[in-house]
């Protein structure tokens, strides 16, 4: 496919595709969640923004490093309509996710420092394993590995379903 010129206003699904590296399938799905829009040709073709680009990538990032495609959907939503989002925009929204990302950075480091020896299912280690459960008394709490999923995830996985993403994509 050749590069759109760069002073096209819009994109058609294959251009944003190849430009942003996005499967065309992604791109449907993103649609699909609100996350980016287009309109319809007379010939029910997809036509993107150009600013579409930016979405895309910041999506690519955000859900890369964990933020879930709810939270994404949710920030993008706060975006202006009708304009390029300007570097401003993208750390005003950006900062509301700090909070998020500082308990996936202690959840790593907590799994780094106190699984380093074992194997992850404690059979290896079960006299010392912080994931051990005796009596199952963990799950009055919840599902899932409570240990390891810390306060306020825990509290986020009783109530949210999982994350959705397109066969085989983030």
């Amino acid at each position: 496919m050749t590069k759109p010129p760069f002073d096209a206003a819009e994109l058609t699904v294959g251009q944003l595709a190849a430009r942003s590296g996005v499967a065309v399938t992604a791109l449907h799905f993103y649609e699909d969640k609100g996350l980016i829009r287009s309109r319809r040709t007379a010939g029910n073709q997809r036509r993107y923004p150009r600013d579409t680009l930016r979405r895309v990538a910041f999506i690519r990032v955000a859900h890369r490093v964990g933020i879930p495609l709810r939270m994404v959907a949710e920030t993008l939503a706060e975006l202006p309509e009708g304009r390029t989002p300007t570097r401003a925009d993208w750390t005003r929204l950006s900062a509301a996710w700090r909070a998020e990302l500082d308990t996936r950075i202690d959840q790593l480091t907590r799994l780094r420092d106190d699984l380093s020896d074992c194997i992850g299912c404690g059979c290896l280690s079960i006299d010392r394993c912080v994931l051990r459960n005796s009596d199952d008394r963990l799950g009055d709490e919840g599902t899932g590995p409570r240990r390891l999923l810390g306060g306020r995830l825990a509290q986020e996985s009783r109530s949210d379903p999982p994350d959705e993403g397109p066969a085989g994509r983030p």
